[in-house]
């Protein structure tokens, strides 16, 4: 980074959140805003309330009412959010990832908390569960969360006592997980998003009724299906979409129909590249074929149905149900592995907001405090993509040492210059040097374009994330390494 970069991340935080403006009635309550993502975007090692109120040098029980008790529009905060994102960021191929959460947390009086399955701890545990829509370019190279709702237990929907105390609306009742991820996907549509396709886990892509949702809004999918799935790889004897199947029909699982039907056994496999990771490129194999289901005494289908299994490791194999007949294989598949940004989305809010630190206790002020947290989320992707941009755009230098020096020279870019138009060149390059990898790379080729997907690039290894705090004392600049990038704080 420049000096320059990093002396304009004030000014762009300040001009980024101006556009929040109309969700706040005075203007002691819009600067809260800032306070509270300044805190967020600090290197502060817990960012709750607390803190976060120390380093802007307010009260902390100033920051506690802000969440709790102020005046403020926070259904207009998300809609100018994904409103932004629509204007600034839009992709026609852009992926829409639904995902969940759990937040640990101890005691009882927490909204919304119980003992359920936490994904953060792999075990039953007390936690909050909150359930997310993430918004992904088709490259990868762009993604941030975009909506958030907690998820209300059935036992605190039937407690008016937890109702009252944890000032749950009247409105907010339980809902499947797959409601409120259909209410995001509705919501961010009204507000301008839109996606070519959405994804989501086995839990999801398992129930009826989230499919049925999405075929009825005609939008494009490709989910993972849990192995138990019912079903066939023909269509069943009543021979029509919708018919009524009879009693004694039920259709066998869908890991004994991939295991031993010739319809699957008689198929070749096709190799794919998925990404490149630190290890080398990851590669999965792929079969295809047609598929009907039961839903609710009823044939539903055709399906276009994936099987994928890992080269290194074919016992670990994966199947996804797509809607999009005649999409290529490569489509399906890119989208079917594009889970992990909301993934990162997700443990870069927990490691480096405080996603997870909140510590009040009411409905509304931790569904502020979610919906924050995609805010400043939202203006670290926007920087991490312009600054990322800028370097691009930088002329190299052929006296500058480095791996590919004599490709620059010879006036390549690392690939090689016969590759067809929008063809990712950075795919031709794995940054790894270890044997077994060199192995890998000679065996497994990536994947080339596909005709519904221009430029299918996937981020690599040094891609920079930045993360900047700003309070009005000291200047300086702290870096650390975190996972596969680097986390640059800036105190200005």
């Amino acid at each position: 980074m420049t000096v320059d970069q990093i002396r304009s991340l004030g000014p762009a935080l300040s001009q980024y959140l101006d556009e929040f403006a109309d969700c706040f009635k005075v203007p002691e309550t819009r600067l809260h805003l800032k306070d509270y993502v300044r805190g967020q975007l600090s290197d502060l090692p817990r960012k709750s309330v607390e803190p976060m109120a120390r380093l802007a040098d307010v009260p902390p029980r100033t920051l506690q009412e802000f969440l709790s008790l102020s005046d403020w529009d926070h259904d207009l905060l998300r809609k100018t959010l994904q409103r932004i994102v629509a204007r600034d960021d839009g992709d026609e191929q852009a992926i829409g990832i639904v995902d969940e959460s759990g937040h640990p947390k101890k005691g009882s009086k927490t909204a919304c908390v119980q003992r359920q399955y936490c994904g953060t701890t792999g075990k039953i545990d007390n936690c909050v569960m909150t359930v997310h829509l993430a918004y992904v370019s088709w490259d990868n190279a762009f993604r941030a969360l975009i909506d958030g709702d907690l998820f209300l237990p059935e036992s605190w929907d039937a407690s008016p006592r937890k109702r009252q105390s944890a000032q749950v609306p009247a409105g907010v009742h339980y809902r499947p997980k797959y409601d409120i991820a259909l209410e995001q996907l509705r919501r961010a549509a009204a507000n301008g998003v839109r996606f070519g396709w959405v994804t989501a886990d086995e839990w999801y892509g398992g129930k009826g009724p989230f499919v049925t949702a999405l075929e009825q809004m005609n939008q494009k999918f490709v989910l993972e299906v849990p192995r138990n799935l019912l079903g066939w790889l023909r269509p069943p004897p009543t021979g029509s979409r919708g018919g009524v199947l009879p009693k004694d029909e039920q259709g066998s699982t869908l890991e004994n129909l991939c295991r031993h039907s010739r319809r699957i056994t008689g198929q070749k496999w096709k190799r794919l590249h998925v990404k490149n990771t630190q290890k080398g490129p990851m590669v999965w194999e792929v079969k295809s074929a047609s598929w009907w289901t039961e839903r609710e005494g009823h044939v539903a289908g055709p399906y276009r149905l994936l099987i994928a299994r890992d080269v290194l490791d074919r016992s670990d194999t994966k199947y996804f149900l797509s809607g999009e007949l005649d999409a290529d294989v490569a489509v399906l598949a890119h989208v079917a592995f594009s889970r992990w940004p909301v993934e990162r989305c997700l443990e870069d809010q927990k490691s480096e907001l405080g996603l997870s630190h909140f510590e009040c206790r009411k409905y509304p002020a931790v569904l502020r405090h979610l919906l924050i947290t995609q805010v400043s989320q939202l203006f670290l992707a926007r920087q991490c993509q312009r600054l990322r941009g800028e370097k691009r755009r930088q002329p190299a230098r052929d006296d500058v040492p480095g791996p590919h020096r004599h490709v620059r020279l010879a006036g390549g870019t690392g690939a090689s210059s016969t590759a067809p138009p929008g063809h990712d060149r950075t795919h031709g390059t794995i940054d790894s040097g270890d044997a077994k990898s060199q192995r890998r790379r000679d065996a497994f080729p990536c994947q080339g374009p596909t005709p519904q997907a221009a430029r299918p690039r996937h981020p690599g290894r040094e891609a920079p994330i930045l993360y900047s705090a700003l309070s009005r004392s000291r200047c300086s600049v702290n870096s650390f390494p975190h996972d596969d990038y680097r986390i640059v704080i800036i105190l200005s």
